[in-house]
């Protein structure tokens, strides 16, 4: 074999190594690797949310297994669920409820970097504030700013509707085991982490 033949070799393994490499690391960021379908949004639902903005009528009793309940007005936002997987992220879900009598639209909940301005009405600016770590998390970001939370069809819910939702972190660390949760204008909820 000669010298070309040897370099394009090389060459080859290489880009081969790079992308495998970058696979795993789009992998582990994903959450263990459950990856992304083509439209940005996480291939498996999280227990209790999804991407989407299924509508109910607001008489679900959610009250009885909800971490946390905090209102604005007419809207009531209800956490049920705050799981921490073995891929270093939390994922918290629950349902927002619209008690008014016109559409709400959920465009302050996108947060304020320009960055997620295309996320459009999304939990894309919701956090999780470690008051004993003194640390503030930020929904997690797929490579193209896309947030791995839920994005609100129609930019927001009907009135007398209830809509599930979620949003997904990198964990506190381990002994951590409450946080607040906030997103808008939204007074912060206290939720206890537990093991996914």
């Amino acid at each position: 074999m000669d010298f070309r033949h040897t370099m394009k070799g090389r060459r080859a393994l290489g880009a081969v190594t790079i992308t495998t490499g970058l696979l795993l690391t789009v992998v582990g960021c994903g959450g263990g690797g459950g990856g992304e379908k083509s439209d940005g949004t996480p291939s498996s639902k999280p227990a209790g949310g999804n991407s989407g903005s299924q509508s109910r009528t607001s008489s679900d009793p959610t009250a009885d297994t909800a971490l946390a309940e905090v209102k604005t007005g007419d809207i009531r936002l209800t956490v049920t669920s705050a799981l921490r997987d073995q891929g270093g992220f939390v994922t918290v879900s629950g349902q927002v409820t619209n008690n008014g009598g016109q559409f709400w639209i959920a465009a302050n909940w996108r947060g304020d970097e320009r960055e997620l301005t295309r996320n459009g009405a999304s939990l894309a600016g919701a956090s999780l504030v470690d008051t004993k770590g003194k640390k503030k998390y930020l929904v997690l970001r797929d490579t193209q700013g896309r947030c791995l939370c839920t994005k609100f069809d129609g930019g927001g819910v009907d009135a007398g509707k209830t809509t599930d939702w979620f949003a997904q972190f990198p964990a506190p660390p381990q002994d951590t085991t409450t946080v607040d949760f906030q997103v808008g204008g939204m007074p912060p909820a206290s939720i206890e982490i537990s093991q996914g």
